[in-house]
């Protein structure tokens, strides 16, 4: 009675294991019988049937053209001619088409100085190999990235000095990388600002924080000031340990220069503005004396002295003081807009105010035969003061009918839409329309006229420009000669 060697049956299983676990097949090569002999585990990488039989050709066939198959096939002749083992990795396209990468490993067993065997192994590694060209192609990306970056970026280490600095970085400071892998980030901050970098640096070690942003100052080499916005974070490793940190260095000094001439500016602007409202209220209130003044001695010279109006200059007099009366007229209701800073507004329903505005000229608008068509959603509400809302709307509806066309009524249409935080007041005639190529820049200035009319004073919308942008909004104009003119005036929405 025999017994079964069991032994052998379990090495056998063993290694089956080992193979199919670690994706590790075995092949083996007579090349004096020419025979190729593939383990199961080889034939799964190859994903060809199990009872598959391979030859030299064949198995040479499966590495893809180029590179990996002209690598193997020089290897293996090498091995059997020369006695050379091999080590490679390189790349198959399995029976199913996919493209895998392998290690090949090949092994001569040498008799009488001739190759009777070459022995291997066959391991899939593509997952692997796959796996770590990705993260190699990451960290070039993250190289190429940290390198060419127009912000300087750089890793300091625990003690403040640079392991890495890039391009920009070197261009801030004017050191070459050489100079500055030399120095320690202490050595280029400003002193004034060198207690604030240490104490955010002990902090993030100790992990209280793990970032830090601030504006500060560094010494160039050529010894100038440089502002910068410098933004910090802490690298740790599996173990929550700190390792070194990473820095953003943005150079703001131009900024801060170019602000600082803006606060500047503003601060004059500012200044001017003052001197303007104080010109304005002399306008509004002491000129508009001395006019009365004048207007009263002509009443008393043409009741004491009756025969001197019988001259003939006296009546240039009076007619001089009247206009000088309608200046300071005009100049006061500008100068009453922008004397008041604190604008009282409050909600008001546009289609109510421009139903009370256009009765209030309800006689004209019969009288000129002037259609008029309002497209106003009852529910809007604006921001304004009520007076001015009143102004802008008779304004521009008084002005529709007084430059229409001579032969034919006025037409205006009245339409509003949203857009951004404003509602959009569009006012749209048929009328003598306006130049703005040759009036577009005078359009809303003061005095300014732009039609042969005998009641124009070319003051309504320069007033009206300014009441708009007094409650916050604007005006937009397009026109054509002929064909009409559309405003667009702008109105806060009421939230």
């Amino acid at each position: 009675m025999s017994i079964p060697n069991t032994q052998n049956k379990s090495s056998i299983d063993l290694l089956d294991f080992i193979q199919e676990r670690a994706t590790i097949g075995t092949w083996e090569y007579n090349p004096i019988s020419t025979i190729l002999n593939w383990s199961i585990q080889t034939k799964k990488i190859h994903e060809v049937p199990l009872d598959y039989i391979p030859n030299v050709e064949i198995g040479l066939s499966f590495y893809k053209e180029g590179y990996s198959r002209d690598t193997i096939t020089r290897l293996f002749t090498n091995c059997i001619e020369n006695h050379k083992d091999f080590d490679i990795e390189v790349q198959i396209i399995t029976h199913t088409g996919k493209d895998k990468w392998i290690r090949a490993i090949g092994i001569a067993v040498v008799e009488n100085d001739k190759c009777v065997l070459v022995q291997g192994l066959f391991q899939d590694i593509d997952k692997t190999t796959k796996d770590s060209k990705k993260l190699a192609f990451k960290e070039l990306q993250l190289r190429r990235t940290f390198e060419t970056a127009l912000v300087g970026m750089a890793i300091v280490d625990l003690e403040g000095n640079w392991l890495e600095v890039n391009k920009s970085l070197c261009e801030t400071f004017g050191y070459s990388k050489e100079e500055i892998e030399k120095l320690t980030f202490m050595d280029i901050t400003h002193p004034d600002d060198l207690r604030k970098d240490y104490k955010a640096m002990m902090s993030m070690i100790s992990g209280k924080i793990d970032h830090y942003e601030t504006e500060k100052r560094y010494i160039s080499k050529q010894q100038e000031t440089i502002w910068a916005q410098l933004s910090t974070s802490i690298v740790r490793d599996d173990k929550g340990q700190p390792l070194h940190f990473v820095a953003q260095i943005n150079d703001v000094t131009e900024i801060k220069k170019t602000s600082k001439k803006i606060s500047q500016l503003l601060t004059t602007t500012e200044d001017q503005n003052k001197r303007l409202l104080n010109f304005a209220h002399i306008v509004s209130h002491n000129l508009r004396s001395h006019y009365g003044n004048l207007d009263m001695l002509l009443d008393i010279v043409k009741m004491d002295l009756p025969e001197t109006t019988d001259n003939e200059i006296f009546p240039l007099i009076s007619m001089a003081v009247n206009h000088l009366g309608e200046t300071v007229e005009n100049l006061n209701e500008v100068a009453a807009i922008n004397i008041q800073k604190d604008l009282k507004t409050e909600p008001l329903n546009l289609l109510e105010n421009f139903n009370r505005a256009y009765s209030s000229i309800s006689a004209l608008i019969i009288d000129s035969k002037t259609t008029i068509s309002i497209n106003i959603d009852p529910n809007i509400v604006v921001k304004a003061v009520p007076a001015y809302l009143d102004s802008i709307l008779l304004n521009f509806l008084t002005n529709a009918i007084k430059y229409k066309k001579p032969t034919e009524p006025a037409k205006i249409e009245i339409n509003t839409r949203i857009k951004d935080r404003f509602i959009v007041l569009e006012i749209r005639d048929y009328g003598q329309g306006i130049d703005l190529i040759k009036y577009g820049e005078k359009l809303f200035g003061m005095y300014k006229t732009f039609h042969k009319h005998d009641d124009s004073r070319g003051l309504g919308l320069f007033i009206t420009k300014n009441q708009v942008e007094a409650i916050g909004g604007k005006i937009e104009v397009e026109s054509e000669v002929n064909e009409g003119t559309t405003f667009y005036i702008y109105l806060k929405t009421h939230e």
